[in-house]
């Protein structure tokens, strides 16, 4: 027999016990108390800063380091631009 193409089987303990699963056509509950919103409420709720990520040492030098390669990489591009135009 076999199982439908689009079948998903969530792991064990991946949702509350009474818990149902939503569809993706109904929205969450915190859109939808959102979508209920005034303008402003919706501009001050939304404009709320974000508390910076807590990251471990090993995260902040490997993106440190794909600053710096983003930032060579951008140059050799300028550079070899600015030489292609002589």
């Amino acid at each position: 027999m076999k199982a439908p193409a689009h079948s998903y089987e969530e792991p064990p303990g991946a949702r509350a016990a009474g818990e149902r699963r939503r569809r993706p056509e109904e929205p969450a509950a915190e859109d939808e108390l959102i979508m209920h919103l005034e303008r402003d409420q919706f501009v001050a709720e939304t404009s709320r800063p974000v508390p910076r990520a807590t990251l471990e040492r090993r995260s902040v030098v490997a993106l440190c380091g794909l600053r710096l390669f983003a930032g060579v990489v951008s140059v050799m591009v300028i550079y070899t631009f600015i030489e292609q135009l002589h």
